[in-house]
């Protein structure tokens, strides 16, 4: 079980970090968008949609790398303070109750809407927008699938949690 741990934490720790690059993309595209906009008062439905793009991606496929470093939201009411077990007991049971079902919903529902903007090519419908929007539709299963990796890694980290015996 610790193999398979390691190996889905190394693969979502080397996406992630790969994904990473993005951010910085994103920031600078901004970053010329606001001078073209505010010195030049140009703007352009090409750029705009290249930013959220770019948010999309970085999020979807930016998830699991979030997970895996628990910098996700949480309602941290009570789990701050609990023993190593307990907090094995709630990840194990959020993530089998929670995020795998929803990992998998969004992974089987997204296929047939990916597929259909493959079909037809799918392009921004704005004038002067972006072609390949079917391209950014696909990170929608790939994103939940990573998650849903990720959710594996943790139920397995758990499950060992909770098995092993107390130290004394």
């Amino acid at each position: 079980m610790k193999t398979v741990v390691a190996i889905i934490d190394r693969f979502t720790e080397k996406t992630g970090q790969a994904v990473s690059y993005l951010s910085l993309i994103l920031v600078i595209l901004i970053g010329i968008d606001v001078v073209l906009r505010y010195a030049l008062n140009w703007t352009s439905s090409a750029n705009q949609e290249l930013e959220w793009h770019l948010f999309a991606v970085l999020f979807l496929l930016g998830s699991a790398y979030t997970l895996k470093h628990d910098k996700h939201v949480r309602v941290d009411l009570f789990y701050s303070r609990f023993s190593a077990k307990n907090k094995a007991w709630v990840n194990f049971f959020g993530t089998l109750i929670f995020l795998v079902p929803f990992c998998l919903v969004v992974f089987y529902t997204s296929l047939s809407f990916v597929a259909d903007a493959w079909h037809v090519q799918e392009s921004s419908p704005e004038p002067g927008g972006l072609p390949h929007r079917f391209l950014v539709k696909a990170t929608i299963p790939i994103g939940a699938g990573l998650l849903l990796l990720q959710g594996i890694s943790i139920l397995c980290s758990s499950f060992s949690i909770l098995i092993s015996k107390p130290t004394q």
